[in-house]
């Protein structure tokens, strides 16, 4: 309690100018516990101000240069001691506040006032004493007062502030100095009132500041005038003459800068989207074309069909047709066609005897290679790597992650838990501080300790990899413990401490008491991360116990603006360091996370847990990939058994039960996988040995493709076989030969097409589509050799078994039932003959078809850059004195436009901080005066009595620049130092990587600056978020090379950890068109030399196959799939099986001899259609719609969605649109065709008259040499005259 002497000395205290409430020092605030800085207060003293002059005058000067009256006449209420106790107390605020002057001398304005001004008590009234013994004397210690400020004052000191940043955090130094209000709800009087509460462990005394609003006296004690100095605006030079605040930390200090350009607007035209309005057009240009095109036909048609007679006409044609063709009407480009034709038949027809000749040896020949090329399998390097696969080695994105890697290591590893409890309720607190909060289920005390007892657990890992081996400790990297180890988490607010969870205390404010406890301190602490104490009567720290700030988002989650309490969810974060892969604490990592996923794994499956929750490791991406990758293995595998299956079934021959297991195909079927197997094992084996890395989407798809490439041609041979009637006097050897002749040149077509394609693929940029077009490419040619060798030979010994009617499976049981010679059409070809043909290529039906907060960013810098001189800084630095377009000021005025520039958070600075660090207005940087240290860089935390060197003197103009020498002097010392509450600007944590320096840090070979992505939630942003912060590098590093001394090849580049992903949308685009554009190119060129250079026939295959990749990316758009890498890959697989549907097709009717368009179109249809619907369609979808069960989305998105839509629209154009499509522009008849099959057919009509006529003459002789019947058998003149007939049947012989 007061004394009564004091009571009434303090209601009798007067205020008039001239006069202090307090004078000296008493000692430290009996009142407080502890305290972070001793809480001295003054003695009460109602006495006149001390005129000073000498050192006290001097040292006056240094501290409040705002109250300088001269040395004659400047009075004062303060001691020496005081004075330095007050600088003391400043140098705290000075250290974040310095890079803004006026802010900083308008913080330390008031505080001057407020002790050391020569009328105190005009704004100052003492409301508590407290007796205290001081140096063995009775002192009367002044442990509140209230201090009466003008509002214009407050308002302008505040705005002062407000806005000056802390570049190592990217926010703003007020968040530091507002308690739990933060930087967002920051006004005058919470500021005013954080610096004067006791109970944050820095005022030393409770100060009640009253802002008074222009000349209200209301409530003021008589003789009270508030104070209004004249506080000084950020943009103001301040009395000393220090420059303006920069831009970054004064808005008033920003040029007037014009908005950048907005994104360019979407096309338009008429309202609507531009491009959909020109497509509509050019669709109804097309129709109203193509309607014009079959009404004039049809009119010319009937017109001629009217001048000449419907029977005539029908007689007409007929005769056109089956007249023979004369030599001459052949042109050059049918005796080309027909040339490449028969050369390609003739070849094949003999290779293929020759093949099924020797069967056996074939077969093992062919084993042989597939074996020698297979081995490489045993050197087989899997990629998995996302970066590997997705981005090239030479990529911008790829050289500039190696070059950060190289110089900062790479990005540190994340492994987090994000903890929800739905069920659990929530409840209100009534706090005595913050009033009534809501407290969500998850933010419970009972749940809080679950999660720290997890923490520990996860935590005292020590099987195989302890966490501080492997952890990321910013403040002690080079020797952690396990509390170095930066893990984020709700209980770091708490030091992890359960006593500190536990705690309690009473607490009066505003004259009531109550008890605070962990809410109170959360409550604070969640608002006022940066705290080193609560204003709670607990008093304790909200910093980690690694010594860092856990900030808000990263200890809570789900939350609505500043409801932290209300979160939805709990996040525990380990950051670990990330080694290269040959690195062995690379493996080391690898099994701290894996022991750390089984903890949380089992922690899961604990019917005790009351958390639900998520978690990931960094290696759970490549976990999860193998994980479904080996889940999906066996949908794969039923995938590809329900394709053989329907192989096996579908080549069967079924003419009778009792012949059911003779003509089946089981072994063919099976033959045919093996070699689509062998092709593909013998190509990874090709690669392997040349070193090309594999990687899993190789081996999902790879098999797939070739699957339906080798299936369509094992159709397409069989079938045709099957179809055919082994000809009189042709072995079985022969007739396997002649068919594969006429079936080879289409497989030939299509296979070879493929496989350029896939070879030209394979200048894509991207390592994955790259590696993948590489092995496709080889694998399909594999196929198609393994085609011509191995499966004729294995047809060859199945026809061999099939004609001597033994059954497939028991080779030693024979059935009596014999093999038909008639051809085996099957069940597709009749049906396709009979009814689709006809009524797809009905003249109605024809016209119908034909319309069918975001991730971190680095601001990186090469070498190059001389940051050591004073322009250089100035060139990077954003605080007083720097360029207003420097590097930082760059980023800075980006964060104005977060929507166009995608980043909301400025780049932390070490240059602004290492010069803040050497400002002798703070004690951050001092040199040892005394001891064996002396001269040497002296850390914050030790006593002034030892280091009471500045290592730079003051500057006239505030705009600290060190020296080039104490530049390279202090900067190893500014890295190595580490932060805490007498220096927050140390460099250990936040920039010891950040500038990177060779030669003794002579140079700086690299550095960086660190901003933040605005949230960033699909491609499309992080796309435009690259391609922004691109722009950006590039105009900071075109205003850098102008700094004197800065080599022409500087640069700045931007880097993010995803950049190496969405790197390949910049590109993609181009990238992809430039891929298919060099896949559609071979199968219009083989398409055309195989066919003799029949470019029409080229063209409709070109057209058709553009039609089936556009229409599959409008699919996908619908289907939601995006346009990616992956995409890519099936985009390019479509073009190669869209060239089984078309071009089998096209080959087909080009060589049909059929009289006009539309019946050359129904026999390629019914003839070819029939197997490639049998071979590519049908062998594709049983397989594909199992991938529908598949788990992985990868899967179930890229290998389902995309190949269905590939097989159905392939379908569709190749069964549907391409027939239809022949009947009106399809090439003409091949004249030169038609006279090689009517010189065949005169052929074949004069050998079948000479076999009768020679049938005749052997009846005709064998008549005359019987014996007579009658008794005139014997000539009268006895000659051996042959009858009439038969000499004119001789006659005729001869004459053929």
């Amino acid at each position: 309690m007061l004394a009564p002497s004091l009571t009434q000395m303090l209601s009798e205290a007067q205020h008039q100018p001239g006069f202090c409430a307090f004078y000296d020092e008493c000692g430290r605030n009996p009142s407080l516990g502890d305290t972070l800085i001793p809480p001295i207060v003054p003695c009460l003293n109602y006495s006149p101000a001390r005129h000073l002059t000498g050192e006290h005058y001097k040292r006056f000067k240094e501290v409040c240069p705002m109250l300088d009256q001269g040395e004659e006449n400047t009075y004062g209420c303060c001691s020496l001691g005081q004075l330095t106790s007050l600088e003391r107390s400043l140098s705290l605020s000075k250290g974040v506040l310095n890079r803004c002057p006026s802010c900083a001398e308008n913080f330390a304005h008031m505080h001057c006032m407020a002790t050391c001004s020569p009328n105190q008590t005009v704004a100052v009234k003492v409301t508590k004493v407290m007796n205290v013994t001081y140096l063995g004397q009775p002192k009367d210690a002044v442990v509140a007062y209230s201090a009466y400020i003008n509002n214009q004052f407050a308002e302008t000191a505040f705005q002062s502030c407000k806005n000056v940043r802390l570049p190592a955090t990217g926010g703003f130094a007020i968040s530091t100095m507002c308690g739990r209000y933060g930087a967002t709800l920051c006004t005058p009087q919470r500021w005013y009132d954080f610096q004067g509460d006791s109970s944050n462990g820095l005022a030393p005394l409770d100060i009640d500041f009253h802002l008074i609003k222009g000349h209200d006296t209301t409530g003021l004690p008589e003789g009270v005038i508030p104070y209004n100095g004249r506080a000084l605006k950020c943009n103001e030079v301040t009395p000393s003459g220090s420059e303006p605040c920069s831009c970054q930390d004064c808005k008033d200090s920003c040029p007037s800068l014009p908005p950048p350009p907005p994104p360019p607007a979407p096309f338009r035209l008429a309202g609507m989207d531009g491009f959909l309005l020109i497509s509509i057009i050019l669709s109804c240009v097309l129709i109203c074309a193509f309607l014009l095109y079959v009404f004039v036909s049809f009119r010319m048609s009937s017109k001629k069909k009217k001048d000449q007679g419907g029977g005539k006409r029908k007689d007409k044609t007929k005769d056109i047709f089956q007249r023979k063709i004369h030599p001459s009407e052949v042109t050059c480009a049918n005796k080309t066609s027909l040339v490449a034709q028969d050369f390609l038949s003739s070849l094949f027809q003999r290779w293929g005897t020759l093949m099924a000749s020797y069967p056996l040896t074939v077969l093992l020949l062919s084993a042989v290679v597939v074996a020698v090329l297979s081995v490489g399998l045993k050197s087989i390097e899997l990629t998995t790597d996302p970066v590997e696969l997705w981005s090239a080695p030479n990529s911008q994105a790829r050289q500039e992650k190696d070059f950060h890697d190289k110089h900062f290591g790479p990005f540190f590893r994340t492994n987090q838990l994000i903890l929800t409890a739905p069920d659990k309720k929530g409840s209100i607190y009534d706090s005595l501080l913050f009033g009534k909060q809501n407290f969500s289920g998850i933010v419970s005390k009972d749940l809080i300790i679950q999660l720290l007892e997890l923490q520990q657990k996860i935590q005292d890992l020590n099987r195989t990899a302890s966490l501080k081996d492997v952890c990321y400790a910013p403040l002690n990297p080079s020797n952690p413990s396990l509390t170095d180890c930066a893990v984020n988490s709700l209980p770091q607010y708490f030091q992890n401490s359960l006593e500190n969870i536990n705690a309690k205390a009473n607490m009066t404010e505003l004259g009531v008491t109550k008890e605070v406890d962990w809410r109170d301190h959360l409550i604070y602490c969640l608002n006022s991360p940066l705290s080193f104490k609560d204003i709670t009567a607990l008093g304790m720290s909200c910093m980690a116990d690694y010594g860092a700030p856990v900030f808000t988002f990263l200890a809570v989650g789900g939350y609505e603006d500043d409801d932290y309490t209300n979160a939805e969810a709990l996040i525990l974060t380990f950051s670990l360091n990330n080694f290269p892969r040959e690195d062995p604490k690379f493996k080391v990592a690898l099994q701290w996370e894996k022991e750390f996923l089984k903890i949380v794994q089992d922690y899961q499956k604990d019917p005790a847990t009351n958390f639900t929750f998520a978690y990931m490791a960094e290696r759970s991406l490549e976990d999860e990939i193998n994980r479904t990758t080996a889940e999906d293995i066996p949908i794969f595998m039923i995938s590809y058994l329900v394709i053989f299956v329907y192989i096996a079934v579908a080549l069967g021959e079924y003419s009778s039960c009792k012949r059911l297991l003779v003509d089946s195909k089981f072994l063919v079927g099976l033959g045919g996988i093996l070699v689509v197997g062998c092709s593909v094992l013998a190509s990874m084996g090709f690669y392997s040995w040349i070193g090309i890395p594999s990687s899993l989407v190789i081996l999902q798809v790879v098999p797939f493709l070739v699957l339906a490439v080798g299936a369509d041609n094992i159709f397409i041979f069989v079938l045709e076989y099957q179809r055919d009637v082994r000809r009189a006097g042709e072995t079985r050897e022969q007739h396997i030969g002649r068919v594969l002749g006429h079936v080879a040149p289409s497989m030939l077509l299509c296979s070879l097409s493929e496989s350029v394609c896939f070879f030209l693929g394979a200048l894509s940029t991207m390592p994955a589509v790259r590696s993948f077009a590489l092995y496709a490419a080889l694998a399909v040619l594999m196929d198609f050799a393994l085609q011509m060798t191995a499966f004729v030979a294995l047809l060859s010994l199945d026809a061999r078994r099939q004609d001597k009617n033994r059954c497939e499976l028991f080779c030693c049981v024979s059935v009596s039932a014999k093999h038909s010679n008639k051809p085996n059409e099957g069940f597709l070809l009749p049906l396709m003959r009979k009814y689709y043909a006809p009524a797809l290529l009905n003249r109605y039906t024809r016209i119908f078809v034909y319309f069918e907060v975001g991730v971190p960013v680095y601001f990186v810098t090469k070498r190059g850059y001389n940051f050591t001189s004073e322009e250089g800084m100035n060139a990077v630095c954003s605080s007083v004195g720097c360029d207003q377009f420097s590097l930082t000021q760059k980023i800075q005025y980006a964060t104005n436009f977060p929507d166009l520039s995608h980043i909301a958070i400025p780049a932390n600075s070490w240059v602004d901080d290492f010069i803040d660090w050497l400002n002798p207005g703070s004690r951050c940087c001092r040199l040892y005066t005394l001891g064996p240290n002396q001269g040497e860089f002296c850390p914050a935390n030790i006593s002034s009595l030892l280091c009471g060197r500045k290592c730079m003197n003051a500057s006239a103009t505030s705009a600290i620049r060190p020296s080039v020498e104490l530049f390279n002097r202090f900067l190893p010392d500014f890295l190595g130092n580490r932060p805490d509450l007498q220096c927050s600007k140390g460099g250990l944590g936040a920039y010891d990587t950040s500038p990177v320096n060779e030669l003794t840090f002579l140079v700086i070979a690299a550095s960086r600056f660190m901003a933040y992505h605005t949230t960033l939630t699909n491609s499309q942003e992080y796309t435009a978020a690259l391609q922004k912060g691109r722009e950006l590098a590039s105009s900071i590093t075109e205003a850098m090379r102008k700094v004197p001394g800065t080599s022409p090849d500087f640069e700045v580049f931007t880097y993010t950890l995803t950049n190496v992903f969405y790197e390949q949308y910049l590109t993609i685009v181009p990238e992809g068109l430039f891929n298919i554009s060099m896949c559609l190119l071979p199968t219009f060129v083989v398409c055309c030399l195989l066919l003799g250079l029949d470019l029409l026939s080229g063209l409709l295959n070109l057209i058709t196959i553009i039609m089936i990749v556009v229409d599959t990316v409008g699919v996908m758009t619908l289907w939601s799939i995006d346009y990616n890498a992956v995409s890519l890959i099936n985009l390019v697989t479509a073009v190669g099986i869209s060239v089984e549907f078309v071009s089998h097709m096209t080959r087909s009717f080009a060589l049909s001899t059929k009289p006009t368009r539309v019946e050359r179109a129904a026999e390629a249809t019914a003839n070819m259609g029939s197997a490639v619907f049998a071979g590519v369609a049908m062998t594709n979808l049983p397989g594909i719609l199992v991938l529908a069960f598949a788990k992985a989305q990868l899967i179930q998105i890229f290998f389902f969605r995309l190949n269905l839509v590939i097989t159905l629209l392939g379908l569709a154009h190749g069964l549907i649109f391409l027939p239809v499509l022949l009947t009106y522009f399809g090439p003409g008849l091949n004249k030169a065709i038609l006279l090689q099959a009517q010189r065949a057919n005169q052929s074949q009509d004069t050998m079948r008259r000479v076999k009768e006529a020679y049938d005749n003459i052997s009846y005709v002789d064998n008549d005359e040499t019987n014996p007579g019947t009658s008794s005139n058998s014997t000539s009268s003149s006895g000659d051996d005259k042959k009858p009439p007939e038969a000499a004119e049947r001789k006659l005729k012989i001869e004459r053929l």
